[in-house]
């Protein structure tokens, strides 16, 4: 049977790794390390917070770089990362270098796209006509699936954070067939439905998306009940709401390969006891900016089980 799974630690041994992230003290563009398609993100503050993010599946892997653009495949799924350089304005790199990896996946026979990350410097801060980068990013991915080359489909789930470095990275995972869902929550509004206050474009996302007999992958969820932020402030009703989100989509003690990003370094131990107690499984803590400055905490990962009944 053919998987699909993300562990953290040494890529080393890994037999099958289709792609390796570095969440760690300094970016490095997209390349191939050691064999696998990787990418090194500038979010941890010390060494002591990087952690090592690697997809693997139980088939060969075919790896390489084109455009600028670290793939792998292995004939069902796909790997890509891919980096926009610092600019005054980003939605016009951040559209032509999404349109880049969506023609990259076409051509390597993997047009269907069900999970994105993308981590952007300064994130929260204006750009040069006073737009903030997160919004501004917004736009740049929102135009790109609107121009994508590839067949209609749903979006996919995503996780925008801040990075510590100027510029903006991100990283896909397609595969060869259809079949995937998006999932929606019923607790909040769509993303691709938020209104204009948050921006000239909505955030272009899935809440989660669903593989055929296969994992939950749940996007970066925070304390956002329909489209507005909850307990502002208050770091425990923010976790609290934030695992009441998960929980309308899968049993949140079911969630591997957790990554929970914390915006202040003073709340990174006090988040590990409100939420260590339901987050069981592994479980990563990154202290970075989020996309919105009112919240404290996000929260990621899969769920072995199918979706909840009610969710969506």
């Amino acid at each position: 049977m053919d998987t699909l799974s993300c562990r953290f630690g040494d890529p080393a041994g890994v037999a099958h790794p289709l792609g390796v992230i570095r969440w760690t003290t300094a970016a490095a563009g997209p390349a191939i390390r050691h064999g696998a398609p990787a990418l090194d993100l500038h979010v941890a503050r010390d060494p002591g917070e990087a952690v090592t993010e690697v997809w693997t599946t139980n088939r060969p892997v075919t790896s390489g770089v084109r455009d600028d653009i670290a793939y792998g495949h292995d004939g069902r799924y796909a790997f890509c990362a891919v980096s926009v350089p610092p600019a005054a304005r980003y939605a016009p790199g951040v559209q032509d270098a999404y349109l880049r990896a969506f023609a990259l996946l076409g051509d390597l026979g993997y047009p269907y796209v069900f999970r994105m990350w993308n981590a952007v410097g300064r994130i929260n801060e204006p750009n040069a006509d006073g737009l903030e980068t997160y919004r501004d990013f917004c736009r740049g991915r929102a135009d790109a699936f609107a121009r994508s080359p590839l067949p209609p489909g749903p979006l996919p789930a995503g996780t925008g954070v801040g990075a510590r470095t100027d510029g903006v990275a991100f990283y896909l995972l397609a595969r060869r067939e259809p079949g995937h869902t998006a999932v929606e929550n019923r607790r909040q509004v769509p993303a691709y439905r938020y209104p204009v206050r948050y921006g000239p474009r909505p955030p272009a996302f899935a809440r989660a998306s669903r593989l055929p007999g296969g994992p939950l992958l749940v996007s970066g969820t925070a304390s956002i009940l329909g489209h507005e932020t909850a307990h502002a402030g208050d770091l425990a009703a923010q976790c609290r709401t934030t695992l009441e989100n998960l929980a309308a989509l899968a049993d949140p003690r079911s969630l591997r390969a957790v990554k929970v990003y914390v915006r202040h370094p003073a709340h990174r131990d006090p988040v590990r006891r409100l939420l260590g107690g339901t987050l069981t499984g592994d479980v990563a803590y990154l202290t970075t900016d989020l996309c919105r400055r009112d919240l404290l905490v996000e929260v990621e990962g899969m769920a072995p089980v199918p979706v909840l009944a009610g969710a969506g």
